[in-house]
């Protein structure tokens, strides 16, 4: 007699009875925790495959990239040309930097092909905004990596280079020998350092001429300890300078020592062209910047606010970018101390209201309460209510949509540094209110740092991955995704990602309605292995569940491709019957969970008998000129697959 065949069961039979055979050992006290949590997971993965379950909650899937262009991606931005600009320079790997090594990826989600530009200098932890005719520029960069105390062998700081002359402009190269006065002892530069001509001021009957300091950073010549300055002392200069061009430049120095040498910023800037997929430099910054936020103003300029200088310093002063003359140029009645990246939102009365949220360096609080920034005045209005005040680093914040509303969300964040302090708080302003005051809404699920959110079509924000502690630190990153409605202030949970994502992590909306994350930079290894942690190269795609529930997108079949704010324009559509509402999307330009382009317009419309005509909104604040996504979306909440459109 022939064996009886074994019964041939269903993968969901085979999963369910793996999950519950570990669970009932797990409940003698047979297998580790460890077991369980793995079966679980092959549970859970199960149930994320189904149609179902993916109709309610979507799906993620992972992008195949080609080893050759894997990057360790800290900044990304949608392109008009729908392909995603992702850079890493150096990719926050000092070795890498030493090597001269800097990169950028551009990628295709419609035809999945990759591409490495040409990387000029490295842009890691530049700013980056998009101006009207879809260039991106991408300004400042890193200089000179960090080093912490116990690494630094020499005495280095700041020596402050004055130019007395109001003729001429010096330049002291790389190498010039500073020697103490009083000590004797010599410091060299690490970096070409420019100086500005003096000033020439009339003070009664008379011309008084004013020296233009220049910091620059130094190193003693030789190692070990006893090489430092701990009071003001002169230096005297060796250097090409000769004659009277010598006695016009002096040098002081007031504290050289051996405390941690802070990251430097460059003043390099370019656009990124789209369209040739190419850097074209352009004029440098008025000042070096590390971790700055670019701002674009409703005349077509943008704003580059705070960062780290060139000797590692808090800038300050705030300087614009000119693209009709592809220049930048300072702005000295705007000054105004920030701490790095802060999260700056163009309002509609042309003023610039700070979140709160920043991503490091600044003062613990003074430079950090939430406000509107009237820079035409200078003026700083600070806005109270915000809970959880202390908690406003690594936080996320964007303009709910639509924007015409003026309401700004902030989630998430942690104290300053390195601290393991999180939470899980966020809060809301109007700003179209008279005494705006930030109010409390929906917490998170949990205390969340480096948190993405990204608008969504449908008026929803989408909020991913981030972590408790700082940078993932006791392998506290959450694997977790949410859609916010603002209508109803709820969080629902969706299809968990499969990647954590923490530090240098990003999120954006591609025109076909889908969200794509990228990066995470953990501090180390794993929670008992505190070497270095190795960055993220892995990218996940969402698809929400309105591409998921059956219903049929609608289509934009036609219509023109530049528009004037104000203006009615049609565009045509075989399902212009479905259609409930019309956006118009900025497309993201994101780093370090700061994103200030995000931005949705409601847009007025009408259905005709083969299509709609829609209203652009109104107001050059509102309505920065620039490429942007417009959108059908239908009575289910699905969208079209976005046209370019652009505005001005």
């Amino acid at each position: 007699m022939s064996p009886r065949p074994r019964p041939r069961w269903s993968a969901k039979r085979r999963v369910l009875a793996s999950f519950l055979s570990v669970a009932v050992l797990a409940a003698l006290g047979v297998v580790n925790r460890p077991l369980v949590a793995a079966a679980m997971d092959r549970v859970y993965d199960f149930q994320a495959s189904q149609p179902g379950f993916q109709a309610q909650n979507g799906r993620w899937d992972f992008l195949k990239i080609p080893s050759a262009y894997r990057i360790n991606a800290i900044h990304a931005a949608l392109l008009p040309t729908g392909k995603v600009l992702l850079i890493a320079g150096s990719g926050n790997r000092d070795k890498v930097f030493a090597k001269g090594t800097f990169k950028t990826m551009l990628w295709d989600p419609a035809t999945n092909h990759f591409k490495m530009i040409p990387t000029p200098v490295d842009l890691f932890c530049g700013g980056h905004a998009f101006l009207p005719d879809g260039k991106l520029v991408v300004a400042g960069g890193t200089q000179r990596y960090e080093v912490l105390p116990a690494n630094v062998k020499r005495a280095s700081g700041t020596m402050t280079v004055i130019n007395n002359n109001p003729n001429r402009r010096y330049v002291l190269g790389k190498g010039t020998i500073f020697t103490s006065q009083t000590t004797g002892l010599k410091y060299h530069s690490t970096q070409t350092a420019v100086l500005k001509p003096g000033t020439k001021k009339t003070v009664g009957k008379k011309t008084v001429t004013a020296g233009t300091g220049t910091a620059v950073f130094v190193e003693a010549l030789d190692e070990g300890q006893g090489k430092g300055v701990d009071k003001l002392q002169q230096f005297t200069i060796t250097s090409s300078l000769k004659g009277q061009d010598a006695k016009d430049v002096k040098a002081s120095a007031l504290n050289i020592g051996y405390k941690k040498q802070e990251f430097q910023g460059i003043a390099d800037s370019f656009e990124f062209n789209p369209y040739t997929e190419k850097y074209e430099r352009v004029s440098d910054m008025v000042d070096a910047r590390w971790y700055p936020t670019l701002a674009q103003q409703s005349d077509g300029s943008l704003l580059a606010v705070s960062g780290l200088n060139q000797v590692g310093g808090l800038v300050a002063e705030t300087e614009r970018y000119l693209p009709a003359k592809k220049k930048w140029v300072a702005e000295p009645k705007m000054t105004k101390q920030y701490p790095t990246y802060p999260a700056l939102f163009l309002m509609k009365n042309d003023k610039l209201f700070f979140s709160g949220s920043s991503s490091g360096y600044g003062q613990p609080q003074s430079q950090r309460k939430p406000g509107i920034w009237d820079t035409k005045t200078n003026t700083f209005q600070e806005v109270p209510g915000l809970p959880d005040a202390d908690k406003l680093e690594t936080s996320a914040s964007l303009m709910l949509a639509p924007a015409q509303d003026q309401k700004i969300m902030v989630l998430g964040g942690g104290k300053n540094g390195d601290s393991p302090v999180s939470t899980k708080r966020t809060a809301v302003i109007d700003l179209n209110q008279a005494n705006p005051t930030y109010k409390r809404t929906a917490d998170l699920p949990n205390p969340t740092r480096y948190l993405s959110a990204v608008l969504m079509p449908d008026d929803s924000v989408f909020t991913t991955n981030g972590s408790k502690d700082y940078r993932g630190r006791g392998e506290s990153d959450l694997y977790t995704a949410q859609m916010y409605h603002p209508e109803s202030d709820t969080f629902d949970p969706v299809a968990r990602p499969r990647v954590g994502r923490n530090y240098h992590s990003e999120a954006l909306l591609l025109p076909d309605g889908r969200v794509v994350t990228f990066g995470g930079d953990p501090l180390y290894k794993s929670k008992d292995d505190f070497s270095q942690g190795d960055f993220e190269q892995r990218v996940e795609i969402y698809t929400p569940p309105y591409l998921l529930n059956g219903s049929k997108r609608p289509a934009i079949t036609d219509g023109p491709k530049t528009a004037k704010r104000g203006a009615t324009v049609h565009y045509t559509t075989p399902d212009a019957a479905s259609v409930a509402k019309v956006r118009l999307l900025k497309p993201s330009s994101v780093t370090h969970t700061t994103d200030v382009e995000q931005r949705s317009l409601a847009v007025d419309f009408k259905k005709t008998g083969d299509g709609i005509d829609l209203t652009v909104p109104t107001g050059a604040a509102m309505v920065p000129a620039g490429y942007y996504l417009l959108y059908l979306i239908n009575n289910d909440g699905t969208p079209s697959v976005a046209k370019w459109v652009n505005i001005s």
